[in-house]
Formats: C-alpha cells, sequence, structure tokens
C-alpha cells in the first residue's frame, strides 16, 4: 500500500512538473534519440574534426570542471570562465546539463563562451541538454558528446576521455568504443581520467537517468583493468567522492546560478601527480 502511495505521488509532482517550462515529461523518460544514435553522430564529427591535443610547455598543468549549470541563468556560467581565464587554466570541461534543453537556453549558453584562443573548452551533453529535442541544437553547436582529448607535457600525456551518459546508459556501442579505446591507447599515457554526466555512485533517491546496475559492473572492471586514476561526473548537484580501488570517483558540485552550494571543481597535474579542489561561490 505504501509503495502505491509513493508512486502515485511521484507521478502527482510529475504532472505538477510538465508545467514547468524547464521540464518536459516526455524527455524525462526517454530522450528522443537513442544513445547509439548520438554516439554515431558523435564519431561522425570526431572523424571530420580530428585529434585533440593539448601541448602544454611545463609539467605542470590546470584544468577547471564544471556540471549542471541549466542555463537559463548565466552569472554562475561567466564566473566560471572568468575564474579559468584568469587562474591560467588550459582547458574546461563541462559535464553535461549545460542548459534546459530548449534551443534558446542552447544559443544563451554559447554566447556566454570565451574566445577559443584564450580557453579550450570540452562539452558533454547531460539528461537535461536532450529535452525539447535538445540534442539536435547541442550537436549543431558543439558536435560530438563521445570523444577522447590528450593533454601532453615535456614529461608524458594524459588521456581524458569523454562519455554520453545523457540518457542514463552509455548503450552498448559506445561502452564496445570505451572497451577498445582502454584497451588500444591506456598503455600510451601516464593518467587516465573518464568525464560524463550521470554519477555511479547516487547520493540521492531520483526517478531519472539511474545507471543500470550490469553497466556499473562492467565499468567498475573497466577502471580496475586498465588504472583509471578519475572518474569525474556531475548530475546529482552536491559533491560526492568515493575510492573503489585505483580509481577516485567524483560528484561536483552544480553550477546552477541560485543553487545554496553552487560551484565547481579544479583539476591540477603537477609532474604526473593529480590533485583536486572544490571551489564554492
Amino acid at each position: 500500500m505504501e509503495a502505491t502511495i509513493r508512486k502515485l505521488f511521484v507521478f502527482w509532482l510529475l504532472f505538477l512538473a510538465s508545467g514547468c517550462d524547464k521540464f518536459e515529461m516526455r524527455g524525462f523518460f526517454r530522450a528522443y534519440e537513442s544513445v547509439d544514435e548520438r554516439f554515431e553522430q558523435s564519431q561522425v564529427w570526431n572523424a571530420a574534426h580530428g585529434d585533440r591535443t593539448l601541448l602544454v610547455n611545463s609539467d605542470n598543468y590546470l584544468l577547471y570542471f564544471m556540471g549542471d549549470s541549466h542555463v537559463g541563468g548565466t552569472a554562475n556560467l561567466q564566473k566560471f570562465f572568468n575564474d579559468a581565464i584568469a587562474d591560467g587554466a588550459i582547458a574546461a570541461v563541462m559535464a553535461g546539463d549545460l542548459t534546459t534543453g530548449h534551443a534558446e537556453d542552447f544559443d544563451t549558453f554559447y554566447q556566454q563562451l570565451p574566445p577559443a584562443d584564450s580557453l579550450q573548452l570540452f562539452p558533454i551533453a547531460g539528461n537535461h541538454d536532450l529535452y525539447f529535442h535538445g540534442w539536435l541544437k547541442y550537436y549543431e553547436l558543439f558536435g560530438s558528446s563521445t570523444y577522447t582529448f590528450t593533454v601532453q607535457t615535456p614529461s608524458g600525456s594524459d588521456l581524458y576521455i569523454c562519455l554520453d551518459s545523457g540518457g542514463g546508459t552509455l548503450g552498448a556501442r559506445q561502452l564496445e568504443w570505451l572497451k577498445e579505446t582502454l584497451a588500444a591507447q591506456r598503455g600510451n599515457y601516464r593518467r587516465c581520467i573518464l568525464v560524463t554526466h550521470v554519477n555511479l555512485f547516487r547520493i540521492r533517491k531520483t526517478t531519472s537517468t539511474n545507471p543500470l546496475v550490469e553497466e556499473l559492473q562492467v565499468l567498475n572492471d573497466l577502471c580496475a583493468r586498465y588504472e583509471v586514476d578519475m572518474f569525474i561526473t556531475g548530475h546529482d548537484h552536491k559533491r560526492n567522492v568515493v575510492q573503489l580501488g585505483n580509481t577516485t570517483h567524483i560528484t561536483m558540485d552544480a553550477l546552477l546560478d541560485g543553487f545554496k552550494q553552487a560551484g565547481y571543481m579544479k583539476l591540477y597535474c603537477q609532474a604526473g601527480e593529480l590533485s583536486y579542489e572544490f571551489v564554492n561561490f
């Protein structure tokens, strides 16, 4: 009886939320494009745009990470970019839920981006970015949501793998690509960091985009087998750090304007050693 009441309450809340122009009932349950379709389009984009390598003259470098800006509002987003540039970050990684999925919010987000010669940008799609046919606009503005980039320093190179989990799963094709990428490339790099939107270790109950248990097992096995150093995510809006074997799993605070604990994360690499710092507004 209690389970039935809880389900009815959840559906009542969803019904109320469906009247909000930042929420889409259809997109809440299922993305318009399948993860396999988005992966194939990302691969086409990757093939056309070539390798993404950042060359750094120093053995030390800094990356900025954020997630869940949910634009709309742009105050925190602008502070994030301004801080990154002032701090000398070589790039900013944006781990999903950049917008609400509305085309006009994507346009607003895009207008806030700094010039490419001041800060390299690496976006990933989140579940909210897929609402309201949002993938079409994401792909138009940003292209791929599944790709790798590397950072090359005088003493070694590091591999960053960006994954599309916006629909709650990597899907069969993307997961196979991840396995092949790790098998072929991991041994060539000093450090390996995975980045996606949906966090593997949940810290709050939610009815949307929960990762599949079987997929979690495969991902944890891959992290152990290929000595993945970090797995960086957003989605839950609240920071959380879990150490599982060699891998540090990090969930970031949301960057969302008006959010009580809004913030971002800095990732330092100093002579090959990784460390991180949370920054709150």
